[in-house]
């Protein structure tokens, strides 16, 4: 009997234990509602104590004209989208597991004529960091973000303080659009390794700039990321250096810069514009040259149809190599020095055939 009625004290103790925390917790819940209608508590600060706390902070900040204290995670990854997969590789071994990134192109698209999704909204609008190349490249982004309308939205253009190379115009085609008040210059300047690494300190000062409690770490991964870039970049050199012949035909004019930093020679190019078609007399121009200066390579992409490269392959003995300016259009291109490594192996390996 006297066990029964200690466990019936028990149970009734602790209805009135439980009862009184949320009397409290509505006490307080009440109070902050007073302060400011519009505010929310958290599930995390439902005990009473914190909550207390929590209150009284608030209540403090509103006498001081001060705004509340957050309550999101101190830990949550800073949202970034990018336009190119370049970008967010890049990015990702700068930030780590403090940023989470979105590509709009996921590698297998053509950058110049990419068509955003309606995803591609919903991502910008919940980023805070926006990172394209610029130069005219992607002359869909400025209306994305436009239409997003996210006031937070930090837009870093990575192609800043690049040394650029313009393209040549031909005679027989017009000129490359972008935007107006895009500078004069090819935009495929990640194809350099060198520039590679200016457009990283771009996204690192960025990072830095919209979370500055973890700048040391941005730095150092940017330190250790940029000395495995250096190691890749003299391999590769080293690479098509042993190429004794290394004139190409290329169908997009995608390589200026990966040719000046690795010492490829562009004797021509099959489309002068993206989406455009080469007229007639250009291709017989093009297969006439192959065949006096017996050019044995002619460079293509994985974002674009194999067709033309093909025909002018049949008719002038040359063989057609698959490159990607893009990493994920062709497997073991993941990464950006993935990237890298396929381009000129497969051209090395190409040149060197008799």
């Amino acid at each position: 009997m006297t066990s029964d009625g200690s466990a019936s004290t028990g149970r009734y103790a602790n209805r009135s234990r439980r009862a009184g925390q949320a009397k409290d917790r509505s006490i307080l819940v009440i109070a902050l509602t007073f302060m400011d209608p519009s505010a929310t508590v958290p599930p995390m600060f439902f005990r009473p104590a914190t909550l207390a706390v929590w209150v009284i902070a608030t209540f403090v900040a509103r006498l001081s004209g001060a705004p509340a204290l957050p309550v999101a995670s101190a830990a949550e990854p800073v949202n970034v989208v990018v336009t190119i997969p370049v970008l967010k590789d890049l990015t990702e071994h700068v930030g780590g597991p403090r940023v989470r990134v979105v590509s709009l192109l996921s590698g297998y698209e053509s950058e110049h004529t990419y068509s955003p999704k309606p995803s591609d909204l919903i991502a910008v609008r919940k980023a805070r960091i926006l990172f394209e190349v610029g130069l005219g490249l992607e002359v869909w982004v400025s209306s994305l973000v436009k239409n997003a309308g996210n006031p937070n939205l930090l837009v870093v253009t990575t192609s800043r303080g690049i040394g650029l190379i313009r393209d040549h115009q031909p005679h027989d085609g017009p000129a490359r659009t972008g935007r107006d008040d895009a500078p004069a210059g090819n935009p495929h300047v990640w194809l350099d390794p060198e520039n590679a690494s200016i457009m990283m300190r771009h996204v690192t000062e960025a990072l830095i700039k919209v979370d500055p409690e973890h700048a040391a770490e941005y730095r150092q991964n940017q330190a250790a990321y940029l000395r495995r870039l250096d190691e890749v970049r003299d391999e590769l050199s080293e690479r098509l250096r042993r190429v004794p012949d290394r004139r190409v035909v290329v169908h997009h004019p995608a390589w200026p810069y990966f040719a000046r930093r690795f010492g490829i020679q562009v004797e021509g190019t099959i489309l002068n514009q993206p989406g455009a078609e080469p007229s007639a007399h250009h291709l017989q121009v093009l297969i006439a040259r192959i065949k006096k200066e017996r050019i044995k390579v002619i460079v293509s992409e994985a974002q674009l149809n194999q067709k033309i490269p093909e025909v002018l392959a049949k008719e002038t003995g040359a063989r057609v190599v698959v490159l990607t300016t893009l990493p994920g259009a062709i497997p073991g291109t993941e990464t950006y020095l993935d990237l890298l490594r396929y381009n000129v192996f497969q051209l090395a390996s190409a040149l060197e055939k008799p």
